[in-house]
């Protein structure tokens, strides 16, 4: 049996990770191997179950049977707001990472947040970063077209604030409220904006990595942002994704009218248009990733061929979780 030894180290912080799943037993196997063979490992791994109905709480409770640092709370049916909130409340320490389940932190990833706080004295929240998971063609294309790049920093390139490879006291929880527990998705904008609205000393990690999974095809695609869209309305973040959505179709919209009089053949132009600024969406995406998706002229027109459906299809999901906000939840949010 393996020795699990989650006893703090000289010039190390006790650390809880919370971590919230639900229908995971396809990854959280690998998630737990890579929080037990961190640098510094975690003090305890602290799960909340939100109504799994797979094998998720099974093979959870093989790593505790084994001696595991891993504590499982349940609870019926919890979104992952409220199965973080649960977590929090029940760990034993004051600072917490946040990671989730489908995701596979580097070695070094829970030391990396947590030289931050100690040898930073004015760092209270630390935000690591993370690099999709580009196992083919198509998911490298998809990280491509919506991810946004990471940018320059003295450390190395780190991409925007992410929930999911992040360290911070239980006071910073606390004083931005905990998450919202109403969402599906969302919920992890609306809190980091309240922990930062709330005035914590905010650092960076840039070599605080996770490895996050995409979705493999167009479908699946197509189904993560339809919830996504609908609950960025929820959360009440439409202006920084749908707005601008919005306005440029509703310009296609206007151009395409005028074949009510000159017929169908005027939506050519319309067409065209939307084409044209697909195809300038993909082209900036390329020039925006070209040094960490660095690739020849070859290789480019094959993503550009591939990226310009993406971006298609999040449009699409756009429309699609917008109309099902409205007609699902307007009346009530």
């Amino acid at each position: 049996m393996k020795n699990f030894d989650n006893s703090p180290r000289l010039n190390s912080i006790a650390i809880s990770v919370v971590v919230p799943v639900r229908d995971e037993e396809k990854s959280i196997r690998a998630l737990l191997d890579g929080l037990l063979s961190q640098t510094l490992p975690p003090n305890e791994i602290v799960i909340t179950d939100g109504g799994s109905v797979d094998q998720t709480r099974a093979i959870i409770e093989e790593f505790i049977q084994r001696g595991a640092p891993v504590r499982l709370f349940t609870d019926n049916d919890s979104l992952p707001g409220r199965s973080r909130n649960i977590g929090v409340r029940n760990a034993r320490n004051d600072w917490i990472a946040f990671i989730d389940a489908g995701i596979r932190p580097t070695t070094d990833w829970l030391q990396a947040l947590a030289d931050k706080v100690i040898n930073q004295p004015d760092a209270e929240v630390v935000y690591g970063s993370y690099e999709p998971i580009t196992d083919s063609f198509f998911e490298e294309c998809a990280a491509i077209a919506y991810i946004p790049p990471p940018t320059t920093t003295d450390e190395g390139p780190v991409r925007p604030y992410s929930i999911v490879s992040s360290l911070m006291p239980r006071k910073a929880w606390e004083q931005a409220g905990g998450f919202p527990e109403h969402l599906r998705s969302a919920e992890d904008l609306l809190f980091m904006n309240r922990v930062e609205a709330a005035g914590f000393r905010i650092v960076r990690a840039p070599h605080a990595v996770v490895h996050w999974s995409i979705q493999p095809g167009l479908w699946k695609t197509f189904r993560r942002f339809v919830v996504y869209a609908r609950n960025n309305i929820r959360a009440g973040l439409w202006k920084n994704w749908q707005a601008p959505i919005l306005r440029r179709y509703a310009i296609l919209f206007v151009l395409a009218l005028p074949a009510i009089f000159f017929g169908a053949r005027w939506l050519v132009v319309p067409v065209a248009l939307w084409i044209g600024l697909l195809s300038a969406r993909a082209l900036r995406a390329l020039w925006q990733n070209r040094v960490c998706y660095s690739a020849g002229w070859l290789r480019n027109c094959f993503r550009f061929i591939v990226i310009v459906p993406i971006l298609a299809t999040l449009d699409l999901a756009t429309f699609v979780g917008s109309g099902l906000w409205a007609a699902r939840d307007w009346p009530r949010d």
